[in-house]
């Protein structure tokens, strides 16, 4: 397939400081997992091609503590697609991702494709959010919900290959005429040349 043809989607994290924006992010880019992660300052920047479905994605995972909130429109304009980020073992996290989504259908994208993940499902003993409540609030809000777990790896790829999937496709770009001779196919009768001489 032609570069041309290939789809190139912004994809922005949101969510509250904890709720392991970042660890997702290295698990699906590097498949690596650290338990203590440091936050992110700002946001942070890396990217992941899907060949079989000729998408790469620019993924930006922001920072959730509050004094960059203001920042945050710099990040998530012109984005494709946004994952908010929260974890199943707090309510308070539920919360402040439903925050995110107001905050999105209020000034996004409107064709922004938007999923809710709730990571951390290895701590399934520590769960305060429960998988219906959460389904049902994604489902009244049009977001593509799943459960994730940085730790186990468990749904990560599947996240980012539901979205990649949902993505519009690039149209192929009309490749431009090169530059050369035309050859016509029809015979033209040349005038005679006039022969100079010294």
């Amino acid at each position: 397939m032609e570069l041309s043809q290939q789809t190139v989607a912004k994809l922005v994290l949101l969510g509250e400081m904890g709720s392991g924006k970042s660890s997702l992010v290295l698990r699906y880019v590097k498949g690596q997992f650290f338990d203590y992660q440091a936050s992110t300052v700002g946001a942070a920047f890396l990217t992941k091609t899907l060949p079989e479905l000729n998408v790469k994605f620019e993924i930006w995972d922001t920072a959730g503590q509050e004094r960059y909130h203001s920042l945050a429109p710099m990040y998530y304009r012109g984005a494709a697609a946004a994952v908010i980020v929260f974890d199943i073992t707090s309510a308070d996290s539920l919360n402040r991702a439903k925050s995110w989504v107001r905050e999105l259908q209020r000034q996004g994208n409107p064709n922004m494709i938007m999923a809710l993940a709730g990571n951390k499902a290895d701590l399934e003993a520590q769960r305060a959010v429960s998988t219906e409540d959460a389904q049902a609030y994604a489902t009244e809000n049009g977001l593509f919900f799943i459960e994730t777990s940085a730790k186990t790896a468990a749904n990560v790829n599947d996240l980012f290959q539901e979205i990649a999937t949902r993505l519009p496709k690039a149209e192929a770009v009309p490749q431009a005429p090169q530059p050369g001779i035309v050859l016509s196919q029809g015979t033209q009768e040349l005038a005679p040349r006039k022969s100079v001489c010294c």
